[in-house]
């Protein structure tokens, strides 16, 4: 938990306002609002994909202090674990691994088995909402790297928004931003990203649940494949009584 004063609270119409102020804001420009009103009660998750590749890489010049995590469920390429030591070397941020309450095998054990072959929503919930529950206790707001162009869900969310599932307010920096706008920083700027995209890979979650994309084809289509779902959850607005948060 993080020492600090009582939690900042938003109303919506706060949050209305904010979104108005905000509406040509670079990432940087919104990155920088973030850190001066909530750091160090301020966080940022990363399953480091490009897109949380660049805000990492716009955290290191603005606020390199802001402590960023990656769920590690276990299931994760060992591309993506590599690229923890990858953005230390680069940027001396040491990335923290937040872990399930149970190991790979006595998750499986408890269940006869992989869930996520059977009951994937369920896998997700244990190893991914509930660690992210533990993880952002006593912060005030966390970071996320989605874009509204990727699901429905994304296309609904605000640069700032109250996350009553997690109970603090996230920032969402890249929300307008194309898979192109990432490519083009990532290139321009020489930022280390996950060798997988460019085996096709667009998007990277745990092994088990992720296949390559044809050429040209959705970039999360590879999530899932071959079922309707396409968020972990962590992701997915939920609508509660009361306002602002």
């Amino acid at each position: 938990m993080v020492a600090g004063t009582k939690p900042l609270r938003f109303s919506d119409a706060e949050l209305a306002r904010l979104n108005e102020q905000m509406a040509d804001y670079s990432p940087q420009e919104i990155l920088r609002w973030a850190v001066k009103t909530f750091h160090p009660r301020l966080t940022m998750a990363t399953a480091f994909g490009a897109e949380g590749c660049c805000i990492i890489h716009m955290l290191a010049e603005i606020e390199p202090s802001v402590r960023i995590f990656n769920l590690e469920t276990g299931y994760q390429f060992i591309e993506t674990l590599e690229m923890r030591d990858r953005i230390k070397q680069r940027y001396g941020i040491a990335v923290e691994f937040v872990y399930p309450e149970l190991t790979v095998e006595e998750y499986e054990r408890e269940h006869g088995g992989p869930l996520y072959q059977i009951r994937p929503d369920q896998c997700c919930h244990d190893r991914k909402i509930l660690p992210l529950r533990r993880a952002v206790v006593g912060y005030d707001a966390w970071i996320s790297a989605i874009r509204g162009d990727q699901t429905d869900h994304r296309r609904a969310a605000s640069l700032v928004q109250a996350d009553r599932k997690f109970g603090l307010i996230k920032v969402n920096p890249l929300l307008r931003w194309t898979k192109k706008d990432v490519w083009n920083f990532i290139f321009e700027h020489d930022i280390p990203y996950n060798p997988l995209h460019d085996r096709g890979y667009p998007s990277i979650g745990c092994a088990p649940c992720t296949d390559p994309v044809p050429e040209g084809g959705d970039e999360r289509s590879g999530r899932w494949a071959g079922t309707r779902k396409k968020e972990c959850g962590l992701h997915v607005i939920e609508h509660e009584g009361g306002s602002g948060i």
